[in-house]
């Protein structure tokens, strides 16, 4: 019987992100801090021998602007607000030429990182930061998007991108075929409850967080039958969202953080797939707090691997069956 797998992917994309919605000026010590973490995230994951996907945005694997704006697409997304289409603040000059100047809108320091250290996968959080749900754009839009992702990520690094997260959890199925063109075979899919499946408005990211401390949904690990196999596109489903240490959520650090190490034991035992999943811009209001939980879950794992043969694998690892 295959045993139980442990999953991270991470949504790395800096300001990218949420332009529309965080003003820079008030935000650069958050991702200051966010990028001192990187180094010292991938150093635990080494430690631990941790298989991690780093979903990336292709805008931050440019090496100036210059290039950025020669990869640029000419079939942009045509959002019907407008504010969340993320070229205008390259049209616009409101970037800097490259990482040196500007280092919340370019990684390539950091990409480089991710691919020096062992078991670590570089993936796509596409180009653009793309919203596939969004009204007024099109898959042929998306297309582009993704092709524009791959073509940056070989002229710097030599990597075809075979694993996908859709930005804000902006799954769309009717879109994994363009994105299935340019090469890539893996998908985050979202977690199979009630409260992630269906919109329930407002409340949908309240039944979210409240499930972080009690048992709202059934266990968010799955079986491997689960995973979706249909016509070379594997649909990964999401697990949990590793929600950062908040100094005025300190009195329920310890029950969040059990819920997430409950369901691994689960996962183990019965085999399954556990499916963690952060943005690593979350940190950057604790950097210190959070590195000592991830390091709590990462101790967990190694004891579970130990003693179930629990198996640390990124997403891309799912596209060799």
């Amino acid at each position: 019987m295959e045993k139980g797998k442990f999953v991270i992917s991470l949504d790395f994309e800096l300001h990218w992100g949420g332009v529309e919605i965080w003003d820079l000026k008030e935000k650069k010590d958050y991702f200051t801090n966010a990028r001192i973490g990187i180094p010292k995230m991938l150093s635990l994951f080494n430690q631990y021998q941790i298989h991690c996907t780093w979903a990336t945005v292709g805008f931050l694997f440019a090496k100036n602007i210059d290039q950025l704006r020669k990869i640029m697409p000419d079939n942009r997304p045509t959002y019907s607000n407008n504010a969340l289409n993320y070229y205008s603040i390259i049209d616009q000059n409101e970037i800097g030429f490259s990482e040196a100047e500007d280092p919340f809108h370019y990684a390539v320091s950091l990409i480089d990182l991710i691919l020096k250290t062992p078991y670590q996968e570089l993936a796509s959080h596409t180009f653009c930061h793309y919203y596939c749900n969004e009204k007024g754009q099109n898959i042929e839009q998306f297309e582009a998007d993704t092709a524009a992702a791959q073509k940056i990520a070989m002229e710097n690094f030599g990597v075809e991108l075979k694993s996908l997260v859709f930005p804000r959890n902006q799954f769309n199925k009717e879109y994994l075929e363009a994105a299935k063109k340019n090469g890539f075979k893996v998908f985050r899919s979202n977690p199979n409850v009630w409260f992630w499946q269906k919109n329930h408005g407002r409340l949908s990211p309240i039944f979210r967080a409240i499930d972080t401390l009690f048992y709202i949904s059934r266990p968010l690990s799955f079986s491997h039958q689960e995973v979706v196999f249909e016509n070379g596109i594997i649909q990964l489903p999401a697990s949990r969202f590793f929600r950062p240490f908040m100094y005025k959520e300190k009195s329920i650090r310890k029950i969040k953080l059990k819920r997430i190490l409950d369901e691994m034991t689960y996962a183990a035992k019965n085999n399954n797939i556990y499916h963690l999943w952060w943005h690593p811009h979350n940190f950057g209001n604790a950097v210190k707090e959070n590195m000592e939980d991830l390091e709590v879950i990462l101790v967990h794992y190694r004891d579970l691997n130990s003693k179930f043969g629990f198996e640390s694998k990124s997403m891309g690892s799912f596209s060799r069956r």
